[in-house]
């Protein structure tokens, strides 16, 4: 899967939920737990939907990780024999794990970590975008829509059993409960700004 190079790079696990981004994390963990490789997983405080010291799957598979507010604290438990790390969720940690993932991966540390791409607007989440160009591996994974069963790329956000306001947060931890993946057609976000039309093709 990988290019032979040197120790020291950076990958990024993306697309909606329910695509499989925690399940692909935890896979590459797994092997890399295998292979007898120093690795510490981390995940952000915030998210403490099914478990408070474990990266969690929908699929309920799991590994053990430690739990952290900010990304620079991700620096108090790396040390000189540590090859890997993994970060599920990134785009809940703030803006500084950019410039973390980076000293990381220049320093010769494989860095893992998967998230969203894309906020429920449909909009590029916060520093995902920065991230994802910096990256050497970019995995774009797709779901399901639930309305028209084609390939998924967006995340639609459900309060009260209908779809969320466009000026409703950014951020709302959830599951199923919440959200449900739709593709670019079935995606409804009320109150988001029309796309300026610039070339439109007129009959008659």
């Amino acid at each position: 899967m990988y290019i032979k190079q040197r120790d020291g790079w950076i990958e990024v696990i993306t697309g909606p939920m329910f695509a499989g981004k925690t399940e692909e994390l935890i896979r590459r963990v797994k092997r890399l737990e295998y292979a007898k490789q120093n690795i510490i997983v981390f995940k952000p405080l915030i998210d403490n939907r099914y478990a408070e010291n474990e990266v969690v799957s929908h699929n309920n598979n799991r590994t053990r990780s430690i739990n952290i507010n900010s990304a620079k604290e991700i620096m108090d438990y790396v040390d000189d024999y540590t090859e890997v790390v993994a970060i599920d969720e990134v785009q809940f940690l703030d803006e500084d794990a950019v410039e973390i993932c980076e000293y990381l991966a220049n320093h010769g540390i494989r860095v893992i970590v998967s998230g969203l791409d894309r906020d429920f607007r449909g909009e590029p989440f916060t520093f995902m975008p920065k991230l994802l160009a910096l990256a050497e591996d970019v995995t774009k994974l797709s779901a399901i829509c639930v309305k028209c069963h084609t390939p998924a790329t967006r995340t639609q956000r459900i309060i009260n059993g209908k779809p969320a306001s466009y000026d409703d947060p950014i951020i709302l931890v959830g599951a199923q409960d919440s959200y449900e993946a739709r593709c670019r057609h079935c995606h409804d976000v009320p109150g988001r700004p029309q796309i300026y039309e610039k070339f439109i093709v007129k009959n008659g």
